[in-house]
């Protein structure tokens, strides 16, 4: 295959070609020694199937499932190696939900090919019971690494972590959720343990990047992006934690131009990204990978769905 410097800036964006360029010389990609894996990801969908109505609020016209399913249909056809991911509250917001109870959203989801999900607190707002019942609708996996199942009737239905083989790179994912506590009543959560998410990911982390030997590390968060007070976010989780490349983060609703790249207790990077809620956005990470050497990462601005 052959690529020339016009045409590779071209589709790679004057930005992103430059500093690809700068780590990579332009015939490893024209021989195939650099492979490019595109990560798509939404949070917070919360049961917006159909777009805003066009009545003159912020997001008239955004959203729907029909115009985000377009729109990952295009970047599949562009690309070769595409991951796509959700950060929990797929349910509750719209009269689906009422209709449906959350089985429309996860066929959907299906049909679009989603790779994984994590769960947000809204995702137990019919109990525990209905997620069980829905479950066998989505064929992708939830993965949730600080929530302990183990006396509810999702006890072993959920992953802790999984590894995605995509064109011989390594990604290893797990899932952090929120403490239900406060925000879910008892009775919808059951017996479901909440677990400290900061050990939770040094653990998971550590175990994908050192003893599974994944190339990239991605966290599901349904923690929020930030807060005021003290309480665990994914910026204090990308702060005081290692071996994480990418955290996908949901539940406070921040609609991020682009993700943020911040240092983690090893002075490693870590993009911190999040892209508003009702699925009026697309997120989009491109990473570059050499053989023996970590991939390079390309932050991209959030694609406006409709």
């Amino acid at each position: 295959m052959q690529i020339n410097r016009r045409e590779f800036l071209r589709k790679s964006g004057a930005a992103a070609g430059l500093l690809l360029a700068a780590n990579f010389p332009f015939e490893a990609f024209a021989n195939g020694e650099v492979k490019k894996l595109t990560i798509l990801h939404t949070n917070d969908q919360h049961s917006h199937i159909e777009p805003f109505p066009m009545d003159g609020g912020r997001f008239q016209g955004l959203g729907g499932f029909a115009n985000r399913a377009t729109a990952i249909k295009k970047i599949r056809s562009e690309e070769k190696n595409v991951l796509l991911f959700d950060s929990g509250d797929i349910w509750q917001g719209t009269p689906y939900f009422n209709m449906f109870n959350g089985s429309l959203e996860f066929k959907l989801m299906s049909e679009m090919g989603y790779d994984a999900s994590t769960f947000g607190n809204h995702d137990f707002d019919n109990g525990i019971d209905a997620i069980n019942k829905y479950m066998p609708l989505a064929n992708f996996p939830f993965i949730c690494s600080n929530y302990d199942f183990k006396n509810t009737v999702l006890n072993g239905k959920t992953l802790p972590y999984k590894i995605f083989k995509v064109d011989g790179i390594k990604v290893g994912v797990f899932g952090l959720g929120i403490e239900l506590n406060g925000l879910v009543l008892k009775s919808l959560y059951g017996e479901t343990v909440y677990q400290d998410p900061i050990s939770v990911a040094n653990k998971m982390a550590s175990l994908l990047r050192n003893d599974l030997k994944c190339d990239l590390v991605v966290c599901l968060s349904h923690l929020g992006y930030k807060y005021k007070e003290d309480k665990v976010s994914d910026l204090t989780l990308a702060y005081n934690t290692k071996n994480i490349d990418l955290i996908l983060g949901g539940h406070t609703h921040t609609l991020m131009a682009k993700p943020d790249e911040v240092k983690n207790a090893a002075g490693e990077k870590v993009l911190v990204n999040q892209v508003g809620w009702a699925g009026v956005a697309l997120g989009r990470v491109d990473y570059f990978f050499e053989k023996k050497k970590r991939g390079v990462s390309i932050a991209n601005a959030p694609i406006k769905i409709g």
